[in-house]
């Protein structure tokens, strides 16, 4: 990991696992002696089940915290409304957007030290964990998944990253292409493991718990990278293994809250735009997944209409999803039109995340009636792209799907009329924290 964003193992590891190991602690005492060591977590089998759960929580909140709200700014669907420079810079984009901007940095630092984390589990727990093969494929494919995750975070907003940390401070820099195809190929190795030796109860039940079925999360981020790349084929695999009547979340508390909830309602910073941000024409009033996700009061802050956040925002202990059941739906329909099957089966998955009035395990249901437009390619995926920005709305995913779907480019510089572009960036710079240390850092993209 680069030097700069990566703290000393013992420093990091301390409050990561002894964080999650002491409940309710608003304080660390970073001279506590009961704190883990190095050699405690990485060397010890006790160590790196803790660090595997640690892992889970640093992304479910700070990870999270980064990659649906930054991204969210950037693809319009929730505005920064406070004063503070750094959502400012956000919301503005363009080539308003600075290199030092707090926001990307966060982005930038919280996949990478995830990805360290997950290095650290896949290369130790074959070492420490010789005898309890489940256990130890268990935790390696969760290692893998992670580092995956975090990789697709960085394809997210980043036209190039590491996709190995280095504690020297120079990382070589890929492109997303490598990146993902990095990230593939963890969870496809993932798949084969998990497959050869089931995990060990100890492993469901301290790792996992009640809330992740671990191959249906793998097979749903096969699918979601593997669209990516361009690889339909596999992504429709991939898709058709995912069983979509299972629910797969990360759980919070008062003591780990959502990070969404405390950035929206606690803090006040951003509040979601509505109609999704979309532009006009793209929802119909009578989405039912309006009133899931949005509510009032409303504001008017800049011009703009804002409304209150729901769905899986609205509470300090609310569960965010890993997916949606629906996102595998479009995944498989865009998938097919991409690839020029049958058009009759994409609408069959377009159908099935437009008409779903129950039944859905997160409770996210359009009630809108079948598609009745034109069945040409641009305009199944037009209709893929509007499903998708409303069923997944504020999943970290609207800033890809804008390039992926070829949405208008945004503008160079700030624009006075915001409502005229749909995202503000094509990717992010890199941050000034990278390009100190790391020689490897590319230029910055113009836009």
């Amino acid at each position: 990991m680069p030097k700069t964003f990566k703290m000393k193992k013992k420093l990091f590891y301390m409050i990561v696992v002894a964080g999650m190991l002491v409940t309710g602690c608003t304080k660390l005492s970073f001279d506590n002696q009961n704190a883990p060591t190095d050699l405690e977590v990485l060397n010890t089998r006790e160590g790196l089940i803790s660090l595997s759960i640690g892992m889970k929580q640093f992304y479910a909140t700070l990870g999270l915290q980064s990659l649906l709200i930054s991204p969210g700014v950037t693809a319009r669907e929730v505005k920064g409304i406070t004063t503070f420079t750094n959502i400012l810079e956000l919301e503005a984009g363009g080539t308003a957007l600075p290199t030092f901007n707090g926001n990307v940095l966060g982005v930038w630092s919280n996949m990478l030290r995830t990805m360290g984390m997950a290095e650290d589990i896949i290369e130790r727990t074959p070492v420490v964990i010789t005898t309890d093969n489940g256990l130890q494929t268990g935790l390696v494919a969760f290692g893998k998944l992670f580092k995956a995750m975090s990789i697709g975070g960085l394809a997210t907003a980043f036209e190039q990253f590491p996709i190995q940390t280095n504690e020297s401070g120079n990382a070589p820099f890929v492109s997303r292409t490598e990146g993902l195809e990095e990230a593939v190929k963890l969870l496809d190795e993932a798949v084969t493991a998990l497959g050869a030796t089931p995990p060990t109860a100890e492993f469901n039940t301290r790792v996992l718990g009640a809330d992740i079925v671990l191959l249906d999360v793998i097979n749903a981020y096969r699918a979601r990278y593997n669209m990516m790349l361009g690889n339909y084929a596999a992504a429709l695999s991939a898709a058709n293994a995912v069983n979509l009547t299972t629910k797969s979340q990360f759980v919070y508390s008062i003591q780990s809250p959502n990070p969404v909830y405390q950035q929206v309602a606690v803090a006040i910073n951003y509040r979601p735009r509505a109609d999704f941000g979309l532009p006009p024409g793209f929802v119909n009033a009578a989405d039912g997944r309006l009133s899931f996700y949005l509510s009032t009061p409303d504001a008017v802050v800049g011009g703009e209409t804002l409304k209150t956040l729901k769905g899986f925002f609205d509470a300090i202990d609310k569960p965010i999803p890993f997916y949606l059941p629906d996102e595998i739906r479009l995944l498989k329909a865009e998938a097919i039109v991409r690839s020029g099957g049958l058009v009759a089966d994409a609408i069959t998955e377009i159908n099935a995340v437009r008409t779903q009035s129950s039944g859905d395990p997160f409770g996210v249901h359009a009630n809108l009636p079948v598609y009745a437009g034109s069945v040409t390619a641009n305009a199944l995926l037009l209709e893929i792209y509007q499903q998708r920005s409303a069923e997944l709305f504020l999943q970290g995913l609207r800033m890809e799907d804008s390039r992926r779907f070829a949405r208008p480019d945004p503008p160079s510089n700030v624009n006075p009329v915001p409502v005229t572009f749909e995202r503000n960036r094509n990717f992010y710079p890199y941050p000034d924290q990278e390009r100190l240390t790391n020689p490897n850092t590319p230029a910055d993209p113009a836009i």
